[in-house]
């Protein structure tokens, strides 16, 4: 489906703005190309799907949109708010994809840097939004937030089921040569229809029949498999063991006076406890971080520059997985093995990490409410997916944990020993 008409114009608009040229260089999933070799796909790529996969949403939602009310019905402001939002709502990620929100001292989330984005008057995507229509700005970053007078279209763009996910898991499937993430959108499409949640009556987008239960699970199974075997692998895990440790170090040496050269001012600024300034923090991607990385291999610092060429060499941390079910054993396990690390010469916390990455594959609300997701079969009242599906009632509120230990190589040996007893 092209971009058309007033969809075009918007989108074409937005497009010219530097904050959306600058997803260009943020890498959609971070450091997972250290793994799988086609992940260098941005989130620019992404944004322009997501906007894709909105206007099919809207496209099923003029086809059964006669059930609403007239006034809940998607009008041409709605539309445009909903396409806006769909391509401007990973406008704040910084380099490294959800890595960097961990890694700097003091940060956001960069859901609040895009709505910072979108309500700054000096940025070039809100000129264009009011540019498009005055107020629009702010009607994005509210439906971003899940305010909208259409709650469906919030929901649609945050929520058990949104565009975003749509996206990036076709998306992350084919860059990365996996086919985990597979699911049949146009089947899931046609499968919406509108119901009223039980509780207060709000119309809802929900799963029309049991036709529409294959699909709607296997968007589900796939967001769990792709986590599983590529969003947690773990030597991208690994990688991100190495950088967190490394602005680790750096946040030691610019707190005492030895800030390494072409230290970004947002990172400075994080690490003395600081507000960023807007500018500074769109001035990073992953282009700028990796080439401080290449000038940080050569920095006097013997650990910062260790850390810096272990990561450009690709030379990984190895790791040994811990018993999901017996969360007992990891702190012995961690204990241990920091204690070889401290053997070998090594400082335990930047070289000896604990790492329990987990993911809940189907959350839904308790409650009778318009969140989450409800399933409509004729002459049936109108039920939870959990209750209408039997594989996601399984999966419903599960939490999978991924324990594993994260360790340098050269202690290898050293680790697999003192596990004996404790896990081999």
């Amino acid at each position: 489906m092209a971009f058309e008409g007033d969809d075009e114009v918007l989108v074409e608009r937005l497009l010219r703005t530097r904050e959306v040229q600058r997803l260009r260089g943020v890498k959609a999933l971070g450091l997972t190309s250290l793994v799988f070799l086609g992940a260098e796909h941005s989130r620019f790529g992404h944004a322009l799907g997501t906007a894709h996969v909105m206007l099919r949403l809207l496209e099923r939602v003029a086809h059964v949109e006669a059930e609403l009310p007239a006034e809940l019905r998607v009008d041409a402001s709605a539309r445009a708010d909903a396409l806006a939002a769909a391509m401007l709502h990973d406008l704040g990620h910084g380099p490294f994809s959800h890595l960097f929100e961990e890694i700097l001292p003091g940060a956001i989330s960069h859901e609040a840097w895009t709505r910072r984005i979108l309500r700054d008057p000096e940025t070039e995507v809100h000129a264009a939004l009011e540019a498009h229509s005055e107020g629009m700005a702010e009607r994005v970053a509210g439906l971003l937030e899940g305010r909208h007078r259409l709650g469906y279209l919030a929901r649609a763009v945050s929520g058990a089921l949104d565009v975003d996910r749509a996206d990036y898991l076709l998306r992350d499937s084919h860059m990365t040569g996996v086919r985990y993430g597979l699911y049949d959108l146009d089947w899931l499409l046609r499968a919406l229809a509108f119901a009223q949640a039980p509780a207060n009556g709000e119309w809802v987008l929900a799963i029309d029949g049991r036709k529409g239960l294959p699909p709607i699970e296997s968007f589900f199974l796939g967001r769990q498999f792709m986590y599983d075997q590529v969003y947690h692998h773990k030597a991208t895990r690994a990688a991100e063991a190495l950088i967190r440790a490394l602005f680790v170090r750096l946040s030691e040496l610019i707190l005492q006076g030895d800030e390494p050269v072409r230290t970004p001012v947002a990172i400075r600024a994080a690490t003395h406890g600081e507000e960023i300034a807007l500018g500074d923090y769109l001035s990073l991607d992953d282009v700028r971080i990796l080439s401080c990385l290449a000038d940080w291999e050569h920095a006097q610092d013997p650990i910062l520059s260790d850390l810096a060429r272990r990561f450009r060499a690709r030379d990984l941390p190895k790791t040994l997985p811990l018993p999901a079910k017996d969360p007992s054993v990891w702190g012995r396990a961690h204990a241990r093995v920091e204690q070889v690390a401290r053997d070998a010469g090594l400082r335990p916390d930047l070289s000896v990490w604990l790492d329990v990455p987990h993911d809940t594959p189907y959350s839904e609300p308790e409650g009778d409410g318009p969140e989450g997701l409800w399933v409509r079969i004729r002459h049936q009242p109108l039920r939870r997916l959990g209750e209408a599906s039997f594989l996601l009632g399984h999966l419903k509120n599960a939490r999978i944990d991924r324990p594993r230990l994260i360790f340098p190589a050269e202690v290898r040996a050293e680790v697999r020993s003192a596990m004996q007893g404790i896990l081999l």
